[in-house]
């Protein structure tokens, strides 16, 4: 990766046309000059002139800290490469950043020992550090030829160019077409020159006359290509340009122009091809190194004239090509054998001890077949490039160590490393050849285990969510003869995969997974809090919720109180797992508490890969407990995590959020959409949760029978933990009201199997208000005894939606009896608490119950300020929260100085002017309404 803080002119000459051009470039210099920061894409071919347009750009930006990078494609398998050349410079700030911010640039660096750091919390920091280097002078970040930068660079560099707002920074990448990694930013396309340009840049670089015929077949044929217009007359002898004898075939292809290139070497003298030869294979640019090989190669200094005279090299501070097309030539030609011969050169004179892990990549580049020796050093380049994070770059150690082992046995294990290397990293085809050279090999039965279970994971990852239990579930098997811990932990991972398959399984699906669980051996069963979390799961669904409930308790025990071994790695692998198994057997204080522990675990640790599933579990925690504002800003956070990695997240939460809060038909959308992202997947909990959802909405709305249809769909699978309870509980309310008790019965008979073993708060305030509604023709007694229990019991609870609704059809009931003073009181708390909930439609429904009671409930006045955007509203909730600037940006991908420039927005439409403020002109939560 080459370095430069002036980032010259390649080739000296004048930028020719490009008026439109230039001018984008100029306003994004003075966006970025006035504060405000900037992305762009510069793309086009080979030669279009990308290097220039930027060469441009940073002239024009001469008042500004200007710092480039220039991709090479010969370290595109070294990790954070690019990435580290541009922090450089500015790694004196990063003790200014929050702790996991610094300690992650740190580690990814190599300067400092820790967990590989996640990618995005690596992104967060990398923009925090832009920002604060551009505090005392605008920043412009230059990328050029950003298709060859290592693929753990170019993630975080789009990641922070996605995300620049109020910094003064501009990023600005040159890169060919097709670099999936910058899709979606804003776009610079370069094409060819138009004729009068083309004509007038060839005659620029013109040293004699030249024949007309050839001049006018020079630029058509180039198509407006500057770099084919600028080399053409080197390669064409002079001869030939002024007498017009020029043929066709003698001119390059316009497509190749590295072609040019590769003729002007050829003429070189034996000793200065191969020192180009040598500089092309070495990508730091470091003079001190190339020399070191050459001379041990034989090559003296006097070498390097022919090829400086030719301008295609220069040799001073760095060592640079004129052209990355020249590198790219020089390569190429050599043969095999002259390029092994100068990375074994290169090996020799890098430092073993400072570079340890490029003396490794050149050693490998010198093999002429297997070396276990050298496999042995790629493996540990390997382990040290998991450690920094880069993925992309232990695949391509851990490839290229499994290539080069001569035991077959070791080779298919290093081959398994690597397929498991290349899954972490994104690249599933490569991951699967790698598998298939780990089966060719001879195996143990624990390495077939590992074959069959990265088969299983990367089956799920990739959208076959149904061949993903059979492989896992095979895998737990093949385990159970060697490692009976491993096969425990298969077991729940298979457990976890069929909960999201669900009704979509198959083959096989979460029943046939807990049967397999339940048939090990006693021996192998632990104590641990997921063994107990598996044991308990396998019970409760293969046996029923008497059996399996009181086990499950136990591991919810031991998971909140760590009275058995719990390390936070376990805690991050299972809690998900941990805390549907808690909603299932209705313990809400184990839901809530497990739910927010994911959370928090989750931010603290970085590993915002987990984040999105923990932060859509604690909005239905916070749907449960009646507080909508905070779903609602975590739905936000699940929003700003999606724009900024790109990545499709299922908006199961915004869904579930709109339903509870009876917005009509954005919530049938979102409904409909998360049916068609669910099936897509293959994530049968999704269709579970949507039809749920659906019946919510319903419910609130007063369209029963519609309802009923969605509660049906939704409990139709009682495997499916949890939402299947969940929508009985609407389906009994829905029939009801539908007139058709029967199905209501069938309904509640299912639910008691559930509440009955759980017999918590919650569950006997659910199947108490379920009874009541089904009390029609029992006697009036019975019926009021049962919702006054159910009230009870839900007041011991943090279910307030639960208990607003058991208000509102106790009430519903008593005017029903004609008892309206006794409806009003529980219409007015239903009201109440809905309307204060944000759950709109149950409000509407207690407005007109009270109504028809004789009084009449008035809806809260809207608020005529001005209206904040969905970011700033986030952004304001939780500085009204206590969270500092950096803690916020943190949380949604932003610099702190870009939450500073919203907040100033939210102070300005609020008429506020500090952050104690907040809390007195925010809507208040349902808690401190209540105080109130």
């Amino acid at each position: 990766m080459q370095l430069s803080t002036d980032f010259p002119a390649r080739c000296g000459t004048r930028l020719v046309g490009r008026r439109a051009e230039c001018a984008v470039l100029d306003r994004l210099v003075g966006a970025v000059r006035s504060g405000e920061g900037r992305s762009l894409v510069v793309h086009g071919e080979p030669g279009a002139g990308k290097t220039a347009l930027l060469d441009h750009l940073a002239k024009q930006a001469a008042d500004c800290r200007v710092v480039s990078v220039v991709g090479v494609q010969s370290e595109m398998e070294l990790a954070f490469a690019g990435l580290h050349q541009l922090c450089v410079p500015m790694l004196d700030r990063v003790e200014a950043l929050p702790a996991p911010q610094g300690d992650a640039l740190r580690t990814a660096f190599g300067l400092c020992p820790g967990a590989a750091p996640d990618r995005f919390l690596l992104g967060v920091a990398v923009l925090g550090l832009l920002s604060e280097a551009a505090g005392e002078q605008p920043l412009i970040c230059l990328v050029d030829d950003a298709q060859w930068l290592d693929q753990a660079s170019a993630q975080v560099l789009a990641f922070v160019a996605r995300r620049l707002v109020a910094e003064p920074v501009g990023v600005v990448f040159g890169v060919r077409p097709g670099c999936t990694e910058l899709a979606g930013l804003p776009e610079l396309a370069v094409g060819g020159l138009p004729e009068q340009d083309a004509r007038a840049l060839l005659d620029s670089v013109l040293t004699g006359p030249l024949d007309a015929r050839v001049r006018d077949q020079i630029v058509a044929e180039a198509h407006g290509n500057p770099l084919a217009l600028l080399e053409w007359p080197r390669a064409l002898p002079v001869a030939e340009l002024a007498g017009g004898f020029a043929m066709p075939g003698a001119l390059p292809p316009s497509d190749n122009v590295e072609e040019g290139f590769r003729r002007q070497a050829e003429q070189l003298p034996v000793r200065t091809r191969l020192l180009l030869l040598l500089a092309a294979a070495e990508p730091t640019g470091d003079p001190a190194l190339v020399w070191r090989a050459a001379g041990a190669l034989g090559v003296g200094a006097e070498a390097a004239g022919p090829a400086v005279a030719a301008d295609l090299i220069r040799l001073g501070a760095r060592v640079r090509f004129r052209h990355p097309l020249v590198r790219s030539a020089a390569y190429r030609s050599a043969s095999v054998p002259e390029r092994r011969e100068v990375h074994r050169a290169l090996a020799e004179a890098t430092d073993a001890r400072l570079d340890p892990d490029r003396r490794a990549w050149h050693r490998a580049q010198a093999a002429e077949g297997p070396a276990e020796e050298i496999a042995v050093e790629l493996e540990r380049s390997a382990g040290r490039a998991q450690a920094r994070g880069g993925q992309a770059a232990a695949a391509a150690f851990c490839e290229r160590a499994a290539l080069l082992t001569p035991d077959p046995a070791d080779r298919a294990r290093r081959a398994l490393a690597a397929a498991q290397a290349m899954y972490g990293a994104g690249a599933r085809d490569a991951a699967l050849n790698l598998l298939a050279l780990a089966e060719a090999g001879p195996q143990d039965e624990l390495d077939a285990a590992r074959v069959c279970l990265l088969r299983g994971q990367m089956a799920f990852a990739s959208g076959r969510s149904a061949d993903g239990p059979p492989l896992l579930l095979e895998a737990a098997g093949r385990f159970e003869a060697v490692d009976a811990r491993l096969a425990r932990e298969t077991y729940l991972d298979a457990l976890s995969v069929a909960m999201f398959v669900g009704r979509l399984a198959d083959r096989v699906g979460m029943t046939e997974v807990a049967k397999a669980a339940r048939a090990t051996p006693s021996a192998q069963r632990g104590t641990s809090a997921s063994h107990l979390l598996l044991d308990g799961l396998a019970e409760l669904i293969a046996d029923g919720p008497a059996a399996g409930t009181p086990v499950v308790r136990r591991a919810l025990r031991a998971f909140r109180d760590a009275r058995l071994p719990c390390t936070r790695d376990e805690q991050l692998r299972w809690l998900f797992v941990a805390v549907r198994a808690a909603h299932e057997i209705w313990d809400d204080g184990a839901w809530q508490d497990l739910a927010d522990r994911q959370v928090r675990l989750a931010r603290d640790e970085g590993a915002l890969s987990v984040l999105p599933l923990a932060l859509s579990q604690r909005v239905f925690v916070h749907l449960h407990a009646g507080e909508q504002a905070a779903a609602g800003s975590l739905v936000a956070e699940l929003t700003a995590i999606r724009e900024a990695t790109g990545h499709p997240l299922p908006s199961y939460g915004a869904m579930s959020l709109a339903c509870w809060q009876g917005r009509g038909q954005d919530a049938a959308r979102l409904v409909e959409t998360a049916v068609e992202e669910a099936t897509a997947h293959g994530e049968g909990i999704g269709l579970s949760l949507a039809h749920h959802s659906a019946s919510v909405l319903c419910n609130g709305l007063g369209r029963f029978e519609e309802a009923l249809a969605s509660a049906e769909r939704a409990a139709a699978y009682p495997e499916e933990l949890g939402h299947s309870h969940w929508s009985l509980v609407e389906l009994i309310e829905a029939a009801v009201r539908s007139g058709q008790p029967a199905r209501a019965q069938a309904a509640l008979e299912r639910l008691t199997v559930s509440t009955g073993s759980a017999r918590t708060p919650w569950a006997l305030g659910v199947e108490a208000r379920c009874r009541a509604l089904l009390c029609d023709g029992v006697g009036d007694d019975e019926a009021e005894r049962r919702y006054r229990e159910s009230i009870a019991h839900l007041s011991a609870t943090s279910a307030r939606a639960e208990l607003a609704r058991s208000h509102l059809l106790y009430g519903e009931w008593l005017r029903r009896q004609r008892r309206r003073a006794d409806a009003r009181v529980q219409l007015r708390t239903a009201h109440g608490m809905t309307e204060a909930m944000g759950m709109a439609a149950f409000a509407a429904r207690a407005r007109r119950e009270l109504r028809a009671t004789g009084e009449t409930a008035r809806k809260r006045a809207a608020a005529t300020r001005p209206e904040l955007t969905p970011q700033e509203a986030q952004i304001a909730r939780l500085a009204r929260e206590g969270l500092s600037n950096p803690e916020i940006g943190t949380r949604l991908f932003l610099s702190p100085r870009t939450v500073q420039y919203h907040l100033g927005k939210v102070f300005s439409k609020l008429d506020i002017t500090s952050r104690g403020q907040l809390r007195g002109v925010l809507p208040a939560g349902p808690d401190e309404a209540a105080e109130r």
